[in-house]
């Protein structure tokens, strides 16, 4: 079966193509008018066949190859063109380059009998600059002058014409050097010229694309070209004599590359994330995808269409969402969205070149991940209908029941998030329910204090929300109400005071023992049989006391509204109230008394000290009253000197200046230097006024022209007080009596050193000798030291003596030994105390008063012992020889003795 399309149009060009298909594996023919060739198309694919003609481009499409009996042609646009039944198009009006149509012209070819269909486009486009014969285009440099070409050239341009572009397709695979166009000039017929190119591609980079030849000007191509590389060059040709000159001015030639559909769409992400909330309306925009291609946007190449090609899970339909197929809107077709159901869904988003067209297009995938998003479909439910607490009354900021929701949307969302609410049982707004951050629990907690004696329990209804409303249609259930029922717990608590502080009135100066006021404390405790104590808990000035059992406050001083514990006349005393409660609980009350006026203090004059000179000028001292106590009982005051002595009245005069103040002049017109005390006698206004005479110490003084004094030591000298003398005296005592002292001390101490003096014969001296060690010795055997010693000094014998040099390490010192005091043979019992003082103190002072320590070791015990037994020891006389019964006038402790060595034989 053959397909012959005619096709003309206007400047007298006609393009003959036929399609001939054949039975089984098609090989099509097409001949544009001398050049015919066949391509072998195996298993019966669709091709695509583009050709470039001298004017008009052919874009012939096939699809489909298939038998068939009658065939039927149509036209896509009848309008301008018209297909015959054997296959010829005509074009029913003239075409020109600014009309020729955009849009392919599509021929459909349908069998009658079976009714199959084939299909092919034929594009127009403008010439391309060049033929498919076997003889290259050529460009003639434009001449100064315009004339014919001749046959079989084309028409020479003037100067100002402008040169047709060269189309070059990319990715040509045919052989290089590829021949494009012939440069030709008007002087190559007489002379010999050489031709060149220059620009990018030629001599500047990329280098080495195009060349030319130099005598026969042919342009050629070197290598494939890449439009998404370099859609275009821009060249320059030029024709010079052999001996370089210029014989022709430079011509442009643009030769652009068409672009073949050789990259596939490219997404900018591989994976998209969108989000959708849920229950959203068909038609709701979910995203957007976007791919790109890297060939021309212009033509079909780089025409993108989009689909899902799959969806998952499918659920609850598998068409949940469409996309728009050129601008890549994700949008949602179906209802049905539910987070809590689905929470998200993956897409496969397919891009497709060529307009999307499935045979032809270069596809590519991306992942779309649409995340769907939780609105507040789901209002939080309590676990259970009633909730149980207890909390002791007058604790607050105590959590009293713990109130557990659940919301099935997601967590830690506004829409998850609960919000609880007390709707009923608590007028007085004692409790609140803040909800916890972590767990969504409502924290049922006391912000006021709860009294047990007003109510024991409480009922509160909550409301659980949530942040947000709920979503439109959706409304809260009766599980999202709950009763929580609160048990108050009775305790101790303390005694209260009414009114707290207290306030009385009274006037100063009450007595000891005077009956104030009842100030007792109220038990809030109505439902315990309690009793209250009261005791005083401060009082500054020790004035009060309270009984115990009534309250009553009575005074232990009287009160004054000068102290210093007074301030701004009041006076503040605080007190206990302690129940018996277990365990106990107080309470404290303050007591104010505001303590009035009355005229208890007197006058005295101010300022107590001032200076005159001899010869005053003026010759008047101002002087004011000071009364502790307040008006009307202070000022004004009245001032007047006193009678005595009778100098005063003599030399001075005082006037009363105003209602405090007054003036003491002189009436004399001079007074010798000294000190002089003016008794000034003052009286308030009071009820019952109350006078003081006070003294007013005048230094009287040398002054100088500026009024100062100048004798101001002579002064304090002769004004010394009674004061000063008597602490002189006072110093001159305590120096005498620490002189005294002195010499007692002295005296004694010297009576000590005599004392010292008196010393024992050392054949007297009975002080023992016994040496005592942490170790057990070896016997007296091994010791080297007089076994002498342990008895008593008077039987030692005086040849028993060591020789000098031979002495132990533990005895005495060889020093001069001092004298200790004398006993007599029989002493008085008088003695016997001062005896025994005098020789422990010379026994202190002694550097050779045993002990003598040192550490004696032995190894072995010894065999035997020269000296007898304890019981041979021997006194100087026997004991019958001696009369013990003066040992009972020393006293008891000595009684024993004397019965044990004075006795009778019994």
């Amino acid at each position: 079966m053959c397909v012959c399309i005619d096709f003309c149009v206007p400047e007298s060009v006609c393009v003959f193509v036929c399609l001939c298909v054949c039975s089984g594996c098609p090989s099509v023919c097409l001949s544009v008018y001398s050049l015919s060739f066949c391509l072998s198309l195996p298993g019966c694919l669709s091709f695509n066949l583009m050709f470039c003609f001298p004017f008009p481009s052919l874009t012939v499409k096939f699809v489909n190859c298939g038998q068939g009996g009658l065939v039927r042609f149509e036209c896509s646009n009848p309008s301008d063109f018209r297909i015959e039944a054997d296959g010829v198009v005509y074009a029913l009006r003239p075409l020109t380059l600014s009309t020729l149509p955009t849009v392919p012209l599509v021929i459909v070819a349908r069998d009658e009998t079976n009714q199959q269909q084939w299909q092919t486009q034929v594009r127009l486009t403008p010439p391309v600059g060049q033929t498919l014969s076997q003889g290259l285009q050529e460009i003639w440099f434009p001449s100064r002058q315009t004339d014919s070409s001749s046959i079989g050239q084309l028409k020479r341009m003037k100067r100002d014409w402008v040169i047709p572009p060269i189309n070059v397709p990319e990715n040509s695979r045919g052989e290089f050097p590829q021949d494009l166009v012939r440069i030709r000039s008007d002087n190559d017929k007489n002379r010999s010229l050489r031709y060149s190119v220059t620009g990018p591609g030629a001599d500047q980079p990329p280098t080495g694309i195009f060349i030319i030849h130099p005598i026969s000007g042919e342009l050629s191509v070197m290598k494939p070209l890449d439009r998404e590389h370099i859609s275009n060059f821009h060249l320059r040709a030029h024709a010079v004599d052999l001996n370089g000159n210029q014989v022709e001015s430079p011509i442009d030639i643009v030769i652009n590359v068409i672009d073949m559909n050789d990259n596939r769409p490219e997404f900018i992400h591989q994976i998209w994330n969108g989000s959708v909330p849920e229950g959203s309306k068909p038609g709701t925009f979910v995203m957007t995808v976007t791919s790109v291609d890297k060939d021309d946007p212009k033509t079909a190449n780089g025409m993108l269409r989009y689909k899902i090609g799959s969806q998952n899970p499918e659920s609850p339909t598998s068409n949940m969402f469409t996309i728009n197929n050129k601008t890549g809107d994700i949008i949602t077709v179906a209802a049905g969205l539910d987070r809590e159901k689905v929470p998200q869904y993956t897409l496969i988003i397919q891009a497709t070149d060529m307009e999307g067209n499935p045979m032809y297009g270069l596809s590519n995938t991306a992942t779309a991940v649409i995340r769907v998003t939780d609105i507040n479909d789901n209002p939080p439910e309590f676990t259970a209908e009633m909730f149980f607490g207890e909390v002791p009354e007058n604790r607050v900021n105590v959590i009293v029941a713990n109130l557990t929701v659940t919301d099935k949307d997601q967590p830690n969302t506004l829409a998850w998030k609960a919000v609880y609410k007390i709707t009923g049982g608590d007028p007085t707004g004692r409790f609140s329910v803040p909800t916890d951050p972590t767990t969504n629990e409502g924290l049922v907690t006391v912000v006021k204090p709860i009294d047990y004696e007003i109510s024991r329990t409480y009922m509160l209804t909550v409301v659980a929300v949530n942040e947000v409303s709920l979503a439109r249609g959706i409304y809260s259930p009766r599980q999202s109400t709950a009763t929580v029922s609160i048990r108050v717990i009775d305790v101790n608590e303390s005694p209260y005071f009414d009114p707290n502080p207290k306030l009385i009135k009274l006037e100063e100066g009450m007595l000891a023992e005077s009956s104030l006021t009842t100030f007792t404390a109220q038990d809030p405790d109505r439902f315990m049989q309690q009793s209250i104590r009261y005791t005083r808990l401060s009082d500054p000035a020790n004035w009060l006391r309270i009984d115990a059992n009534t309250g009553r406050i009575t005074t232990i001083a009287v009160l004054d509204r000068e102290s210093p514990y007074v301030k701004d006349n009041m006076y503040s005393a605080t007190f206990l109230a302690s129940d018996s409660g277990v365990p106990p609980a107080s309470g404290t009350g303050t007591l104010q008394i505001s303590l009035l006026d009355i005229n208890d203090n007197a006058p005295h004059v101010y300022p107590q000290e001032t200076e005159m000179c001899k010869k005053p000028e003026p010759n008047g001292i101002n002087i004011t009253a000071l009364d502790g106590d307040l008006n009307p009982n202070a000022g004004p005051f009245a001032f007047e000197l006193a009678n005595r002595p009778a100098d005063v009245r003599r030399n001075w005069t005082i006037t009363r200046l105003s209602g405090d103040y007054a003036q003491l002049s002189l009436k004399i017109g001079f007074l010798e230097s000294g000190i002089y005390e003016i008794p000034i006698i003052i009286t308030d206004s009071g009820n019952l006024p109350m006078s003081n005479t006070s003294y007013l110490r005048v230094k009287v003084c040398q002054c100088d022209h500026n009024g100062d004094c100048t004798d101001q030591q002579h002064i304090i000298a002769a004004g010394l007080g009674t004061g000063a003398i008597i602490a002189i005296l006072l110093c001159i005592i305590i120096l005498l009596i620490l002189v005294l002292l002195f010499v007692v001390w002295m005296k004694r101490r010297d009576k000590e050193r005599q004392a010292k003096q008196l010393l024992i014969d050392p054949e007297d001296d009975v002080r023992d000798n016994i040496l005592k060690y942490d170790e057990e010795g070896g016997g007296e055997e091994d010791q080297d030291y007089d076994l002498s010693q342990l008895q008593q000094p008077d039987t030692i014998e005086p040849d028993t003596i060591k020789p000098v040099g031979i002495r132990r390490m533990d005895e005495r010192p060889l020093h001069p030994e001092p004298q200790y005091p004398i006993r007599s043979a029989a002493p008085h019992p008088g003695d016997i105390g001062d005896f025994i003082n005098e020789g422990l103190k010379a026994a202190d002072n002694d550097p050779t008063a045993p002990p003598y320590d040192s550490l004696l070791v032995f190894d072995y015990e010894g065999s035997g012992s020269t000296a007898g037994s304890l019981s041979s020891l021997n006194s100087s006389s026997s004991g019958g020889d001696q009369d013990y019964d003066y040992l009972n006038d020393w006293g008891p402790r000595f009684r024993k003795l004397a019965d044990m060595y004075g006795g009778s034989d019994d």
